[in-house]
């Protein structure tokens, strides 16, 4: 098979402005609107652990490595132990790297320096058997990689002109542009070069995700790129191949990554306004069920109340599920089964809960949209609605 050489691109900067403006304004547009967003700073904050698990799993499981969501679990924590595979120790030394990452100071620039830095925390106690970490390659140190195979800038004087040449149009050629297409330049030509023995495709996203901190993608907004790299790795590593095979015209990396930004916006923006809604679905539960006077309906509203915050808490639940979870409730009744059955009766009738048939089971969720459909007048008027004893419905 044919090696694919590199060359030095004759500008760092070459795309078609026209064809990426519309995937442009579309990427700008998903991030607008997340940050935009308002959210709560306690679940926001696990979010962010959420996400950063995805980019740390992501981008080390691009290049071949494997672990459980135990083993990637413990490379996750403060100070983790007992790391015994190279992949447990990538993706632990890839957690280190987003954190320092997220505490550099704005202004810090993007140079060579900083570039080093990020790979020695990518290769660290990881791959530094091997690779010199910060240390660009010499001569006849020279690597391959992708199908086919393309090989980086060659080991000694290209690789030192091309770590340059990629570090000055950083400062200049890169300047003019957005700073989303900034991002990806830099991480298509850094992953072009291949400038370290190893840890290359680690700390060419990483060096993406800085870039797209500074423009708003940060704290708890950051979005996990290698995420969407690896569920769409062959389309990733096709844009890379064309990109390079177009004498590093950026058109078809940027229209590939200006894509997974809209895309991993719009996902986090989907699960914020998720937790958006939850929060006032429950903010509205708790102040109807509360202001119901009757002793029988106070007992009977901290039953639903609990089947509710369990069905707020998961997407969906099994009926037989959701009424193990809740068993306790129900002890020292004459009938558990009926009273159940009746609150899930009930809520239905409230119209707090929905379902889904599967075969002879039923699948519970929680309706998002009732908040907004409901009314102080109706609830309460539906409550004296309700049956008193006798199991009604279609759970029967």
């Amino acid at each position: 098979m044919t090696m694919v050489k590199y060359e030095l691109p004759a500008g760092w900067a070459k795309f078609d402005a026209l064809a990426v403006s519309d995937g442009l304004m579309r990427a700008r547009a998903a991030m607008l609107a997340l940050t935009q967003i308002p959210y709560q700073r306690d679940w926001a904050d696990e979010m962010q652990k959420v996400q950063l698990k995805r980019e740390v799993a992501g981008t080390s499981r691009i290049e071949g490595a494997e672990f459980t969501e135990r083993e990637l679990d413990a490379a996750m924590l403060e100070t983790p132990d007992q790391l015994e595979t190279r992949s447990q120790r990538q993706a632990a030394a890839a957690v280190r790297t987003y954190r320092w990452i997220a505490d550099l100071p704005p202004d810090r620039p993007v140079d060579a320096g900083l570039i080093r830095e990020v790979h020695r925390l990518v290769v660290s106690g990881a791959d530094d058997d091997h690779c010199e970490p910060g240390v660009l390659r010499g001569p006849d140190n020279n690597v391959t990689f992708g199908a086919p195979p393309h090989r980086g800038a060659d080991g000694g004087d290209e690789c030192a002109r091309a770590f340059a040449g990629l570090c000055r149009a950083i400062g200049r050629e890169f300047r003019g542009l957005d700073p989303l297409v900034q991002a990806l330049a830099l991480h298509y030509h850094f992953a072009a070069i291949h400038p370290f023995l190893d840890g290359n495709g680690r700390t060419a996203r990483a060096l993406e995700a800085l870039m797209l901190q500074r423009v708003g993608l940060k704290d708890t907004l950051f979005i996990a790129m290698s995420n969407y790299y690896y569920e769409n790795k062959p389309g990733y590593l096709k844009a890379l191949t064309d990109t390079r095979a177009g004498g590093h015209d950026l058109t078809p990396f940027l229209l590939f990554g200006l894509a997974g930004i809209e895309k991993q916006c719009n996902r986090l923006l989907r699960e914020i306004s998720r937790n958006v809604s939850r929060a006032l679905f429950r903010n509205v539960m708790y102040d109807l069920y509360n202001r119901l006077k009757s002793t029988r309906k106070r007992v009977l509203a901290e039953r639903q109340i609990e089947i509710l915050k369990l069905l707020l808490a998961n997407d969906e639940l099994p009926l037989l599920k959701l009424g193990e979870l809740t068993r306790a409730h129900y002890a020292g009744l004459r009938n558990p089964g009926k009273a159940f059955t009746r609150d899930i009766n009930d809520l239905l009738g409230l119209r707090a809960v929905g379902f889904r048939r599967e075969g002879k089971d039923y699948h519970l969720h929680a309706r998002l949209e009732w908040p907004a459909e409901i009314t102080e007048t109706e609830f309460f008027r539906n409550v004296r609605k309700l049956p008193r004893s006798k199991t009604s419905g279609f759970l029967t």
